[in-house]
């Protein structure tokens, strides 16, 4: 197989706009949001340019301590986007957050790149700014997804455990359709850009069970200690959504 991937220029990515345009045209003709349409395409455009030049200076570098500023910077950010449910007692809830954030993101990074793939230096940042950057984004929606299920069974009666259990349960949702999909329904992305560039599928295969496995494990480990952790929170005061 070839280990060369086909540059896409300006204008022909300029392309996949025109279906892109249709949809914000389709908004706007039936009175919808169109201005938020353009606003996200806008962003998105903005933001993946910004990212791939920072990125092109990060995976170049040799400093570790870049690599540890930016990894902080995504938890930290990730801890307080989780929260965006919750309407009350966000910054009491903060901590909490970054401390699951912690054992089931970090940890699991933490055995991927040192246990599975074994990088010297730890930190080459090819490696560990994308795996950090799925990791804690999953993450990050399974404590989301948690803490609003939790809320909302709180505000129904339930008691702690009852309203515990269907949390976690609602969290794990989105991760187990994807193991039952992957493969079967969808190519994910990693898997995906790594076969275009010219990965043998089956090498291809073995990366995206590690990464299945590891946004599997990160996503419930933290919301499982999230909502261990919430239940101190409980004895003080409720907590709304």
């Amino acid at each position: 197989m070839t280990n060369s991937i086909t540059n896409i220029e300006i204008s022909s990515l300029a392309i996949i706009l025109i279906p892109v345009a249709f949809v914000v045209w389709v908004l706007y003709k039936w009175s919808n949001n169109y201005k938020e349409g353009i606003y996200a395409v806008s962003r998105m455009l903005g933001q993946l340019l910004i990212i791939g030049y920072f990125l092109g200076y990060i995976f170049n570098t040799d400093k570790s301590w870049v690599v540890v500023l930016v990894l902080s910077v995504m938890i930290l950010a990730s801890s307080w986007i989780a929260l965006r449910t919750v309407k009350v007692q966000r910054r009491k809830l903060y901590s909490y957050v970054l401390i699951s954030m912690v054992a089931g993101g970090v940890s699991v990074f933490i055995l991927v790149t040192q246990g599975v793939l074994g990088l010297d230096p730890w930190y080459r940042p090819q490696y560990t700014i994308p795996l950090a950057s799925m990791i804690f984004s999953n993450t990050m929606n399974s404590i989301s997804l948690a803490a609003e299920r939790f809320n909302e069974e709180l505000l129904q009666n339930k008691g702690y455990e009852e309203a515990r259990n269907i949390a976690f349960k609602t969290a794990l949702i989105p991760m187990t359709n994807s193991l039952f999909a992957v493969g079967l329904v969808a190519l994910p992305g990693m898997m995906t850009g790594q076969i275009l560039s010219g990965v043998d599928p089956l090498i291809a295969a073995r990366y995206q069970i590690m990464v299945m496995s590891m946004i599997y494990a990160s996503g419930g480990i933290a919301s499982a200690v999230y909502l261990v952790l919430i239940k101190g929170a409980l004895k003080n005061t409720a907590i709304k959504a």
